[in-house]
C-alpha cells in the first residue's frame, strides 16, 4: 500500500510555471507506475501524464505535451510535474496516483492523492 501527497499547487499568471510533487510513503514506491491526473469544476477526471516505474517510459495527453514533463526520483519516493506555459484551461484540482500498471485511465490506479489546486490567470 502507498500513501500519496500532493504539493506546488498555486495561483499563477497565464505563460507561468509551477512544479508540482506527490510524495510517496512506503518502501514499493519504485514498483508502482505513476500518473497526473486534474479535474476541473463539473469535468471528469482527465489523464494529464503517467511515467513508468523506472522512469524511462512517460505518455502525455496531448493538451499538455510539450508543455508538462513528468519525471520522478526512486530514492526521494517523489514524483514531479513541470508545467510550463500554463493556460486558463489547465485550471484544475492536480491528483497523482500509484499503480503496479502502466494506465492511462483513472479507473485503473488504486492508490489517489487528495489533490492540489492550480489555477491559471488570464
Amino acid at each position: 500500500q502507498v500513501q500519496l501527497i500532493e504539493s506546488g499547487g498555486g495561483l499563477v499568471q497565464a505563460g507561468g510555471s509551477l512544479r508540482l510533487s506527490c510524495a510517496a510513503s512506503g518502501r514499493t514506491f519504485s514498483s508502482y507506475a505513476m500518473g497526473w491526473f486534474r479535474q476541473a469544476p463539473g469535468q471528469e477526471r482527465e489523464f494529464v501524464a503517467v511515467i513508468n516505474w523506472s522512469g524511462d517510459i512517460t505518455r502525455y495527453a496531448d493538451s499538455v505535451k510539450g508543455r508538462f514533463t513528468i519525471s520522478r526520483d526512486n530514492v526521494q519516493n517523489t514524483v514531479y510535474l513541470q508545467m510550463n506555459s500554463l493556460k486558463p484551461e489547465d485550471t484544475a484540482v492536480y491528483y497523482c496516483a500509484a499503480d503496479f500498471k502502466y494506465s492511462v485511465y483513472a479507473r485503473e490506479y488504486d492508490y489517489w492523492g487528495q489533490g492540489t489546486q492550480v489555477t491559471v490567470s488570464s
